[in-house]
């Protein structure tokens, strides 16, 4: 009787485990979307396994948890959902842990590791690089995005006819929360662009030092109450707009401003950058709170546009 070898590589390929298993059920999955439909309008958290995954998925229910089996070692890279983004989430909420997106690019020029739509979102841990944009969001005024310890590199750009990119874009949200993360090596546009009604912007870094064609580091385009606290600012040479590094309500003051703080941060511009320029511009005319900033060589407090 012939005896049919089997390849090693399948072999292999039938004792490796499913990517993606829902902690709740104990399934596994080969297609992320499988697991999100699975968990439907109900709650749950998909583990995902360690590797390159050139998959895409959309939530449109439930409050769904997508957790790196090992911070770091999930990466998406490259596919896009909706010509938007590696997750595309309209579902009641989500929360991302330990996962890497990279190379997110659409013909729009709006391509994102993360483009949410509806419902709050929690970040966590998590790198958004070499993209188009890192997350971008739709408007929510009931909705909140919180991101902390997170990074986001080389990201942004002006190529696309319908404005900018950035590496964290939102809509009219509620609130935005951003702490303990990097910004750094953009690529065009803003570092964080909000138009979210308040904004808790706190103990990150925006290092622009090896930016090229940045813009601000931070954008609230209708203004916004709040607080930006603890930061540190660095404004590299290649800039698209260096007048300054925080510009509030640039776009008309459509949220009120008179409550927003910016306090305790530390800016100044990289070795080698001669220039002068503002750390807070504001066009509102609104603002009060702008002290006890750390600030180098040429740039002014603040001023009214």
């Amino acid at each position: 009787m012939a005896v049919i070898a089997i390849p090693a590589a399948a072999l292999l390929a039938q004792d490796r485990p499913a990517p993606y298993r829902v902690l709740e059920t104990g399934q596994s999955f080969d297609r992320l979307q499988d697991a999100v439909d699975a968990i439907g309008d109900a709650r749950g958290t998909i583990a995902i396994a360690p590797g390159r995954h050139e998959q895409c998925v959309v939530q449109t229910a439930g409050t769904i948890s997508y957790l790196a089996s090992d911070i770091g070692s999930a990466v998406f890279d490259g596919v896009t959902c909706e010509g938007k983004a590696a997750l595309v989430l309209r579902g009641r909420g989500a929360e991302i842990s330990g996962l890497v997106f990279e190379n997110m690019r659409v013909p729009d020029f709006n391509g994102a590791g993360i483009r949410l739509e509806t419902g709050n979102l929690t970040v966590a841990e998590s790198w958004f690089r070499d993209s188009q944009q890192g997350i971008l969001t739709a408007s929510d005024s009931s909705a909140q995005l919180i991101i902390d310890r997170s990074t986001f590199t080389r990201l942004g750009t002006c190529e696309g006819a319908g404005g900018c990119a950035h590496s964290v874009y939102t809509g009219d949200l509620g609130q935005v929360r951003i702490t303990n993360s990097r910004f750094e090596q953009g690529r065009g546009g803003h570092y964080v662009k909000s138009r979210a009604a308040q904004v808790a912007i706190a103990a990150n870094s925006f290092d622009d030092a090896a930016g090229r064609a940045t813009n601000y580091m931070i954008d609230l385009p209708g203004g916004a109450s709040g607080q930006i606290s603890n930061n540190w600012f660095v404004q590299g040479q290649d800039k698209e707009n260096y007048s300054a590094f925080i510009a509030v309500a640039a776009e008309g003051g459509g949220n009120n401003s008179s409550d927003l703080r910016v306090v305790g941060n530390d800016a100044r511009l990289a070795p080698g950058v001669e220039r002068n320029t503002v750390f807070v511009a504001d066009w509102s005319g609104q603002m009060g709170g702008v002290d006890e900033n750390r600030l180098g060589r040429g740039l002014t407090p603040y001023e009214v546009r």
